[in-house]
């Protein structure tokens, strides 16, 4: 689904649709088994459901798994589609998934990464741009 990008993306294609919400949504399933591939250390017990960054155009956000979004889709809030080129969805659109590292960075700086000291680290907020 996805492949190598850059020292800090994967490039990958998924169906881009909107949806009523608040946070960016994949299928459980995928979410976790791309966690598992791109952001496990292979170290102890980790966690499976952490969100995944990914990049779609110029803005970064988490993405979470839910069981109602179909497979190879990426459910974003409407408001977060507004300043993008995604007309008439679902549409087929390149999206960027952070590597461990770069998704690390940028969700720290809002207490998103597990274990991360900034924030409440629960809510998984907005990654900023």
């Amino acid at each position: 689904m996805f492949e190598v990008f850059s020292r800090s993306y994967y490039l990958g294609r998924l169906y881009v649709t909107p949806i009523d919400g608040d946070r960016a949504l994949m299928h459980s399933d995928q979410h976790e088994r791309i966690n598992e591939e791109v952001y496990a250390t292979g170290n102890g017990l980790e966690r499976l459901d952490a969100p995944l960054v990914m990049k779609l155009e110029s803005g970064h956000f988490p993405v979470h798994g839910d069981d109602a979004v179909p497979t190879n889709t990426l459910a974003v809030p409407e408001p977060m589609l507004e300043d993008t080129d995604v007309r008439n969805p679902p549409s087929l659109r390149e999206v960027l998934l952070a590597r461990r590292e770069r998704a690390e960075q940028l969700l720290s700086w809002t207490g998103g990464w597990p274990g991360s000291d900034a924030g409440s680290g629960d809510d998984y907020p907005a990654a900023g741009t």
